[in-house]
């Protein structure tokens, strides 16, 4: 069991630190450059991939989840296990925080850089087209929401086998195609942590909604999920295939 936790939990760190160091960081080096920048589409592009590319890389190890919210709404759908909740959790923030040190340490090699929100989450003054912060949490809410049935549903039986990385990426990139202008995009408390403790202040007061909102609405998509899909065993794989453990 140590074992097979150990390298779960290794796929986890990885993956949660390529979806933060990729999104985060396409944010911070490739949108705003000038004349050559990806602009709002490539960043909501590069998040979709990097959930896509670690989905069939380290997914079948550990389910892919790159995500407390995903975590946690798997398991309420009984798609994870209870003693894995805890420390995915744990280690999908280190990941995150340890790709959001790397960025700002690239970042501080250019002589001229600023870290302003450091691509972080806001409401209010904090979110890119200055929406209130019920519409912050209304949008965080639905959006994780529907990104947990369509990471249910794609990887339920009767699903296409195998194929279950690509809807989860496509997604992912919607989502953050609608919600960049509303919240910067969470729909997930890992990649929000990661970058605001490096920017500070009210990025930090702020999280608790990038928490609370996703959080809530993972879990709604997982207790609506198991009347929805065909019930399955406990499975924490759910990317790629699943793999069933006792």
């Amino acid at each position: 069991m140590g074992s097979d936790l150990g390298r779960r939990l290794t796929a986890e760190f990885i993956g949660t630190f390529w979806l933060v160091f990729g999104g985060v960081g396409s944010a911070v080096f490739a949108a705003t450059f000038p004349q050559l920048g990806i602009g709002f589409a490539g960043v909501a592009l590069a998040f979709g991939l990097t959930v896509l590319t670690m989905a069939y890389a380290v997914g079948h190890i550990s389910g892919g989840h790159f995500n407390p919210a995903v975590t946690l709404g798997l398991w309420a759908a009984g798609r994870c296990a209870n003693h894995h909740v805890i420390p995915y959790i744990i280690i999908q923030l280190a990941g995150g925080i340890i790709a959001a040190g790397a960025i700002y340490v690239i970042a501080s090699g250019r002589p001229d850089w600023v870290i302003q929100s450091f691509a972080s989450n806001g409401y209010g003054p904090h979110s890119p087209g200055g929406y209130s912060m019920a519409a912050c949490f209304l949008a965080e809410a639905i959006l994780t929401f529907i990104f947990l049935v369509v990471i249910i549903g794609t990887t339920s039986k009767g699903a296409a086998t195998g194929f279950a990385g690509i809807p989860i990426g496509f997604a992912l990139t919607l989502i953050h195609l609608i919600s960049i202008p509303i919240t910067n995009t969470s729909v997930n408390p890992a990649r929000s942590t990661a970058p605001a403790l490096f920017a500070g202040g009210e990025y930090i007061g702020q999280l608790w909604l990038f928490w609370a909102a996703p959080i809530l609405g993972a879990l709604i998509a997982g207790f609506f999920a198991r009347s929805l899909f065909a019930p399955s065993s406990i499975a924490d794989t759910v990317v790629v295939e699943e793999r069933r453990v006792s």
